[in-house]
Formats: C-alpha cells, sequence, structure tokens
C-alpha cells in the first residue's frame, strides 16, 4: 500500500513539473476559467501517460516546491465533473494528505489519474476558451493542445512504477502515524480501529450524546497506512458506526431560519475493508433538502442584499445587520434550495465581501459552498 505524504515528497523531489505530474498553489474549480484549467491538465495527463498514473499536487508553491497546504476539500463527487466535460474520461481520486508541519486545517490535495490504456481524452463540449474537440498533452510541464492521427506514446511507465515503489508504506510509517495522530488528539478522546489485520482508521472529535445517540463535532479521521486525511469537519456533527469490515460515517448539517435549528443527514460515507488489502469509499447523498414558506425566504433574500450593499459601500452595520450576516450564507443556501435559483448567484458574488469582514461568516460561506456542490453534483 502506497503511503500517500512519502509519494507526494517523491514527486516534489522531481522539481520541475513533467509529463506525469503537475503541482499547484491551490485548486479553484467553483469558476469557470478554474475548472477549465483543471479539465485540461486532466486531459492532457491522461493522454501522455496512456499506461500508468500521473498526478496533481496541489497546496506547493510552484517557484520552490515548499509545502503550504490549501483547506480541506472533500468533493468525492469530483469524478462527475471529469465524465460531463471529457470523452473517454480516465478515472481520478482526490485525497487530503495531512502533513505534520501544517496546520491543523491545511492538507495537501493529490489527485491521482489512473491509466486510459491508449484512448484519446478529449473535451466533450465547450468550456471557457477551450472548444470542444480539443485534445491536450504534456509537453514538458505545459498542457497543450494538439492534433492527433497518431498512437500515443508511452514513456513514463518505469519511472512511475519506481517512485510508486519507493512510496510503499511500512510497519514503522503506520506506527508513526498513529502515535501522531494520538498525540495531536490527545484533548478529542482519540480512538483506533484495525480492520482485516492491517487497516488502521484513526478518529477523533468531540462527544455529545442525544437520546442514546453519539455524535461528534470537530472531527479528524484519517486512514493510517496511506496518511489519507478522510474526514475533517470544524463546523457539522457527525455520527460513526463500524463492525469488522465497514466504517460508516454519516455527516449532518445544521440549517434553520429564525432561531429554530434541526440537523439533517448530508451524506453518508461506507469505507468496506477487504482481505486481499483493498478497500472501497462509496458516498451516498442523504439531503432532503428542508421546506420553508416563500413569503418568509423572500423577505430574507431581500434583508440579504440590503445587507451586502452596506458591505459594498462600506456603510455602518447595525446590530440586526449584522447578525444577519451571520446566517447570510446559511439563509441563501435555503432560498436556493427552495427554488430561488438567483440567491446562488448573490452568494458567489458576495464571497469577497463575507472573506473581507471575518473569518466567521467566511467559513461559513465556505460550508453552504460546499453543500450545494455536493447536492449540485447529485
Amino acid at each position: 500500500m502506497i503511503n500517500k505524504r512519502l509519494l507526494i515528497k517523491n514527486l516534489l523531489a522531481h522539481n520541475d513539473e513533467n509529463s506525469f505530474y503537475d503541482k499547484k498553489r491551490q485548486l479553484n474549480i467553483g469558476e469557470r476559467e478554474g475548472k477549465a484549467k483543471f479539465l485540461k491538465h486532466i486531459c492532457a495527463l491522461a493522454n501522455s501517460n496512456p499506461e500508468n498514473n500521473s498526478f496533481i499536487v496541489i497546496g506547493v508553491e510552484d517557484e520552490d516546491s515548499k509545502i503550504v497546504g490549501i483547506d480541506f476539500y472533500d468533493d468525492s463527487k469530483i469524478q462527475n465533473l471529469i465524465n460531463a466535460y471529457l470523452s473517454n474520461p480516465p478515472i481520478i481520486s482526490y485525497e487530503n494528505i495531512p502533513f505534520p508541519h501544517l496546520p491543523d486545517h491545511l492538507v495537501v490535495g493529490l489527485v491521482t489519474i489512473r491509466p486510459n490504456h491508449g484512448k484519446i481524452c478529449s473535451l466533450r463540449k465547450n468550456i471557457w476558451k477551450y472548444y470542444g474537440g480539443s485534445v491536450f498533452m504534456r509537453d514538458g510541464s505545459i498542457s497543450m493542445p494538439k492534433v492527433f492521427d497518431i498512437h500515443i506514446q508511452d514513456a513514463n511507465s518505469g519511472l512511475v512504477a519506481s517512485i510508486e515503489k519507493n512510496s510503499h508504506n511500512n510497519i514503522e510509517y503506520t506506527l508513526d502515524g498513529v502515535f501522531d495522530f494520538m498525540k495531536k488528539r490527545n484533548s478529542y478522546s482519540p480512538q483506533y480501529k484495525v480492520f482485516k489485520e492491517y487497516f488502521v482508521v484513526c478518529w477523533a472529535g468531540k462527544r455529545k450524546h442525544i437520546e442514546n445517540e453519539t455524535y461528534y463535532s470537530r472531527v479528524d479521521i484519517e486512514l493510517i497506512n496511506e496518511q489519507v486525511k478522510l474526514f475533517y469537519s470544524d463546523l457539522d456533527e457527525i455520527s460513526i458506526a463500524f463492525d469488522d469490515e465497514n466504517f460508516k460515517i454519516v455527516e449532518f448539517v445544521h440549517l434553520g431560519l429564525h432561531n429554530q435549528f434541526k440537523y439533517y443527514p448530508l451524506e453518508e460515507v461506507l469505507i468496506t475493508f477487504r482481505e486481499n488489502g483493498s478497500y472501497d469509499i462509496e458516498s451516498r447523498l442523504l439531503f432532503e433538502p428542508p421546506k420553508f414558506d416563500p413569503k418568509t425566504l423572500h423577505h430574507i433574500y431581500n434583508t440579504n442584499k440590503a445587507v451586502i450593499q452596506k458591505l459594498k459601500n462600506n456603510y455602518a452595520l447595525s446590530n440586526s445587520d449584522i447578525k444577519d450576516l451571520r446566517n447570510l450564507s446559511t439563509t441563501y443556501l435555503l432560498c436556493y434550495l427552495n427554488n430561488f435559483t438567483e440567491a446562488l448567484t448573490m452568494l458567489e458574488e458576495a464571497k469577497p465581501y463575507l472573506k473581507s469582514y471575518n473569518a466567521e461568516v467566511y467559513n461559513s460561506y465556505k460550508e453552504s459552498m460546499r453543500i450545494l456542490r455536493k447536492v449540485k453534483y447529485n
């Protein structure tokens, strides 16, 4: 089994990006340009490596490969984006890899692009300035458009295989990972379980008991063998259940209006461990949007617009405005889920003003966008 932290270090040892790996300071697939560039790189790496894995490392400075980290990103539906825009799409995975020197909320993103075995990947339709039908290849460290009437060449299998071989896990890395997790999460009652005499899952969080059920907040869950952070939540609550073969996480979101909030199940993640040293991670959306009176939502929608306008004009906010601002992202989310389609545009336009106001309202924005992303892809 490959230790993903070690794999990233081995990739970064190749200081220059090349035809089987790319590095990015950050990834922004919430905007059209960022989405288009991400698709271009996936297409180019898939075509340049038809018989071996290729990678994108995110959260790294381009000039000196310094690991600076990015926010935890839990979008398990990113494959849907690839399938929607690419013909002959490769299978990809996005994993969050913790590093000891980074703050708890930052990780390094690792995109793994599986081999496409000679199939030419291309854009299925127009996006940003790239036209449908375009084919991309890696030219050194650059993803370039190409015209194809030849067989794709494979030149990296040996090198990639060597990097992956040198990144395999061992008992020392596993034990170090467990001890490091237990030490860092000591104040949150850390626990671990071994599955199939091989896989080690560690988790920790603040416990809350409600009607004979145990919930966790400020949750951290890691698959130690691969140094992959499986789940991180600073705001929501989850339930955890497991048996000898499965580890199940159900995530809840706290939504409501006028101080009448409820916990709604958002998503179930099921990790199944197998005897042959493999595992599967399956996610299932559980979310059923709460319904509210349209007149109430229309009033809230207009109130939000007025608050954002005050921020744009640098006007002072009243106590009532500040309270509305704290709930603005959540209420825009509820408006959108209740068929106020323009609420999403308004929320996206409010992003820079929320970010500059304070961390609390900006974190609420990021959480609302994460929920919308999951719902949208499903």
